[in-house]
């Protein structure tokens, strides 16, 4: 693990791989840390010749938070934005793709493959459009453009984002975790129970933080949908979206799909809102594929 400042805040980071290799950044999604992306996604991609960065996005694990600014309230926020106005936020989405452009930057990277998982696929849905110059390709990864009218998750996926554990012991906190995990999972594929008590121990042991993910929330609230923005991406783009997503539905994937000019779409049936380890190696190869031909 390593840390620089960027963007007027320090991110964590990791990388693995060649550093001569096409740089190939991941970006995650609400409230997650980067040791979500799995390890064996992390260097699967770096051995099929790309040098990795996975980070914790501003408000996650070891980034700098935003715990000044205080719990945010995410209903009334949804009200402002029902009534067309903005919430207040501490940040935005574009802020966001700046800290992964800083984090580039610092490593001295110019170009590099895109790939953003759920809020992390918005984030490089930003920096596709307006950072054309910046991106080698985009992926995006059960995410969505926020188009209104798109259906919305199952109501229990969707109760999970702003859910509690029934206490503060670590034991609560992981049972939480695993219901969190199981909700938005994989019907076709479900994660062996002990490699998924094993992730989210690790997870609340490396830092327990549900407050910056609820900023995180208003942030994507705050934003705005990128409908127009998508239209205007010019990079090679692949959309990737399980069939079986509880939290956002294959419709958004397919959105996204139908608003940028000439991009793929890999739909996989089973797939919910995760990273199962049975489909680890289908999804590398598809990325790697994707971005070697660009």
């Amino acid at each position: 693990m390593a840390r620089v400042k960027a963007n007027g805040i320090e991110i964590e980071y990791e990388t693995v791989g060649n550093k001569d290799d096409p740089a190939l950044l991941l970006v995650m999604g609400l409230g997650a840390q980067l040791t979500i992306w799995p390890d064996s996604l992390f260097n699967g991609l770096a051995d099929r010749g790309f040098h990795v960065i996975r980070f914790d996005n501003r408000d996650t694990g070891l980034s700098t938070d935003f715990g000044s600014w205080g719990p945010p309230n995410i209903p009334a926020a949804f009200m402002k934005a029902m009534q067309g106005e903005r919430p207040d936020a501490p940040y935005v989405l574009n802020d966001m793709a700046a800290d992964a452009l800083g984090l580039l930057d610092a490593l001295g990277i110019d170009k590099a493959h895109m790939v953003g998982a759920s809020m992390g696929g918005m984030i490089v849905q930003i920096v596709a459009a307006q950072y054309a110059e910046r991106t080698r390709a985009m992926v995006s990864i059960y995410s969505t453009s926020g188009r209104p009218g798109l259906p919305p998750g199952k109501p229990e996926a969707l109760a999970m984002l702003t859910a509690q554990p029934e206490g503060p012991t670590r034991e609560q906190r992981v049972k939480y975790g695993m219901k969190l995990r199981q909700t938005i999972g994989s019907p076709a594929y479900p994660t062996p129970e002990g490699e998924l008590r094993a992730l989210v121990e690790k997870n609340v042991d490396r830092r327990w933080y549900p407050e910056g993910a609820a900023r995180q929330y208003l942030s994507v609230i705050a934003s705005g949908d990128r409908v127009e923005m998508l239209k205007t991406v010019r990079v090679p783009t692949l959309v990737m979206h399980g069939e079986e997503d509880p939290l956002l539905p294959v419709e958004c994937g397919r959105d996204v799909a139908a608003l940028v000019p000439g991009a793929q779409l890999q739909t996989i049936p089973g797939w919910g809102h995760d990273f199962p380890p049975q489909l680890v190696p289908t999804i590398v190869d598809r990325i790697a594929t994707f971005c070697k031909a660009v």
